[in-house]
C-alpha cells in the first residue's frame, strides 16, 4: 500500500498503468514519484465510497492513460490520524477543502496538468478543483453531477436521516448475506456483481465518521445549492458530464441543467443506468468518455 501525507492525512494512492495490466511481475516506483510514460488520468470517488470502484474503468483506460486512483480524505484507505490536525483548514469537510487536497497530492506526486474523471460527490469536488486550477485539468469527465434547488424542509429532513444512517453503521451489516445487494438496490438500475456490491458497503461501514458526516452537510446545503450554479457556469476546461437515465440520488434532469449553463461542457445521459453508470454499462461509457477524449489536442498529438 502506498501513501503520502497530505496536511496531516495519509492519503492512499495507487497507480493503474497499462504495464502492470500486461505483466504480472510490474513493480511501481518506490518513490512518491511517478515518471508518466502517457497523459495521466485521476480518478476521484464518490461519497461513502472509494478508489476500488475505479478500478475496472482505469484498467480500461490504462492504454491512453497511466491512471492514479486515491481514496480521499476519511474515506476508505485514508484513514483520519487518532489524533487530528490541529489547524481548522486541514479539519474542514467543504468540498473545496478536497479540492485543496487533491492540488496537494498531484504537487506531491510532481502531476503539473492531469486529466480527471470523477464522480457524483467527488465531481462536486473537481468542478471546484476545476475553477481553482484550471491550468493543472486538460479535460474533465463528471459523472453522475448537477445543480440543485435549496429545499429548507427536504433538506432538513435529508440531513436528519443521513446523520442517523452514518451514525449507527454495525460493521456486522457486512456479514449478513445479500444485504450488499439490498444496500446498492437505491444506487443501480442494473445489479452489479456481488463481489463489487460487497466493496461499496465495506467501504461505506469504514468511513471515518467525522469526513462521512462533514461531507454529507456540505455537499447538499443551501451554499451547494446557491454555489454550485455558479461553479458550473465558470469552467474553461472542457468537460463532459454523464448522466444515468434513471439516477435518483443525482438526477438526469440536473446534470442537463449544469451543462446548460456553460458551452464548455458537453452532457451525455446513458440509458437503462442510474448513479454508477460506468459500471452499470461499462461499454457505453467508455466509448463516450473516449469519443470525448479524442477531441483533447494531446492525445492528437500522442497518437501521430
Amino acid at each position: 500500500m502506498r501513501h503520502t501525507k497530505i496536511r496531516g492525512v495519509d492519503h492512499y494512492y495507487e497507480w493503474v498503468t497499462h504495464d502492470r495490466d500486461q505483466d504480472p511481475d510490474f513493480k511501481p516506483p518506490s518513490s512518491d514519484t511517478h515518471e508518466a510514460t502517457k497523459p495521466v488520468m485521476v480518478f476521484l470517488h464518490g461519497w461513502g465510497g472509494s478508489a476500488r470502484y475505479w478500478e475496472s474503468t482505469a484498467k480500461a483506460l490504462s492504454d491512453t492513460f497511466d491512471c492514479l486512483l486515491y481514496d480521499m480524505r476519511g474515506f476508505g484507505r485514508s484513514l483520519l490520524p487518532k489524533e487530528q490536525p490541529t489547524t481548522a483548514e486541514a479539519l474542514a469537510y467543504e468540498l473545496e477543502t478536497y479540492a485543496i487536497d487533491l492540488k496537494e497530492l498531484l504537487d506531491a506526486l510532481n502531476l503539473q496538468r492531469v486529466y480527471l474523471n470523477a464522480h457524483s460527490t467527488g465531481a462536486s469536488i473537481a468542478t471546484f478543483f476545476l475553477n481553482l486550477y484550471p491550468e493543472r485539468v486538460e479535460r474533465a469527465i463528471l459523472t453522475c453531477s448537477g445543480i440543485f434547488e435549496y429545499d429548507e424542509k427536504a433538506f432538513s429532513q435529508f440531513h436528519q436521516f443521513g446523520g442517523y444512517v452514518v451514525k449507527f453503521r454495525p460493521r456486522l451489516l457486512a456479514k449478513i448475506p445479500f444485504v450488499n445487494q439490498l444496500f446498492m438496490a437505491r444506487f443501480v438500475h442494473r445489479p452489479l456483481p456481488h463481489a463489487l456490491s460487497k466493496t461499496f458497503l465495506e467501504d461505506f461501514l469504514l468511513a471515518d465518521y467525522e469526513a462521512a458526516l462533514g461531507t454529507m452537510l456540505t455537499a447538499v446545503s443551501k451554499k451547494a445549492a446557491e454555489v454550485m450554479p455558479q461553479e458550473f457556469a465558470q469552467i474553461s476546461v472542457p468537460t463532459l458530464l454523464v448522466a444515468g437515465e434513471y439516477d435518483i440520488i443525482i438526477p438526469a434532469e440536473m446534470g442537463r441543467r449544469a451543462a446548460a449553463l456553460n458551452n464548455n461542457i458537453q452532457y451525455v445521459e446513458i440509458s437503462d443506468t442510474a448513479h454508477f453508470p460506468m459500471l452499470e454499462d461499462a461499454l457505453t461509457y467508455l466509448q463516450q468518455v473516449r469519443a470525448f477524449l479524442q477531441q483533447s489536442p494531446v492525445l492528437e498529438n500522442q497518437a501521430s
